[in-house]
């Protein structure tokens, strides 16, 4: 007979529980149809929204209507999101403040979810002879123009008194390895993971990286304007769902490495490698802020954009704060 009522009391609570889970999905997660796109890179800076759509957290938010669109940079996404093909997007500095120093921007700037200040690396092929930055003069050198790499080197080059201008070769970093394997370059620069694939392959050697100079180099997670003034609340449950994507990866990288693994083709091992060089927290503190403006001015010092972005209106913080009281 005990045995009986505890067998009942332990399927009556289980529907309970049951009963109360489902509830709590009907009338606490609002649902929303409402379709967008968002448009991030196959990179490892942008492994928590990688993470984030993997796991399925828009779902768990109640977004029905999530379309993802992948690509090897920054300025890929940005052009996706000025013309209208895409909602939300990842980005790193140099691309954030150039779509964003304009009269009319489209986008607003509201969270951070990575960086990293030695995340960009110079690697020199075998057999080149390179061993320091001097010697990159009169050298064929890979990158991808318009990105937050470009604008490191060029505060590099600052620091450094060179103008490695002239012998830059405009690649994707999805080329730049068989470039370098082939000898087409003589080095290139770009985010990891690239420059770990380089090392292990046996391609390059590292000749710098571009941390050192007042830049935390983050990769910025920025919303179409429009977008975000008809839909405020579906901003906020995307970065609810990337906030939970970056705590998984500070919980458990080895399988936040073997995910990226899977959708890229690249080596687990080599993975870890280069999410050495990263962090990951979305934020938009003071330290974010300060390092985007330090970038910035130095962009208009040399003459890449003609005004400073009107930070203080591009930079919207509301959004992150109500995700980040309701996480």
């Amino acid at each position: 007979m005990r045995t009986r009522y505890k067998l009942l009391s332990v399927t009556l609570i289980s529907a309970i529980i049951i009963c109360s889970i489902l509830v709590y999905q009907e009338y606490w997660v609002k649902k929303t149809t409402v379709s967008f796109t968002i448009a991030y890179q196959d990179r490892v800076a942008d492994l928590a929204m990688i993470v984030a759509v993997k796991l399925g957290y828009f779902k768990d938010e109640g977004l029905k209507g999530v379309r993802t669109m992948m690509f090897h940079s920054g300025p890929a996404c940005a052009e996706a999101i000025i013309y209208g093909k895409a909602d939300f997007g990842t980005m790193g500095d140099t691309t954030a403040i150039i779509a964003t120093a304009t009269k009319e921007p489209v986008i607003k700037i509201i969270a951070s979810h990575g960086g990293g200040e030695h995340r960009h690396r110079i690697i020199a092929r075998i057999g080149s002879g390179i061993k320091s930055l001097q010697d990159l003069v009169n050298k064929r050198i890979a990158i991808k123009k318009g990105t937050s790499t470009h604008g490191g080197l060029m505060l590099l080059e600052k620091a450094h008194g060179l103008n490695l201008e002239p012998y830059l070769v405009d690649m994707d970093p999805s080329d730049q390895l068989t470039a370098l394997a082939v000898g087409s370059v003589d080095a290139f620069v770009a985010s990891e993971p690239t420059p770990s694939i380089a090392e292990v392959k046996g391609y390059g050697y590292q000749i710098a990286t571009l941390g050192g100079l007042n830049n935390m180099y983050p990769i910025f997670f920025v919303v179409r304007r429009e977008f975000a003034e008809k839909h405020p609340d579906i901003v906020v449950k995307v970065l609810r769902a990337l906030i939970r994507g970056a705590r998984f990866i500070r919980e458990h990288p080895e399988k936040a490495a073997t995910m990226l693994a899977e959708i890229t083709g690249i080596p687990k091992e080599v993975i870890r490698r280069a999410m050495n060089y990263h962090y990951y927290n979305v934020t938009l503190d003071e330290k974010v802020v300060g390092s985007l403006e330090v970038m910035a001015s130095f962009l208009k010092e040399i003459g890449r954009i003609k005004e400073l972005p009107r930070f203080n209106e591009v930079i919207d913080r509301r959004f992150l704060s109500e995700a980040i009281k309701t996480s």
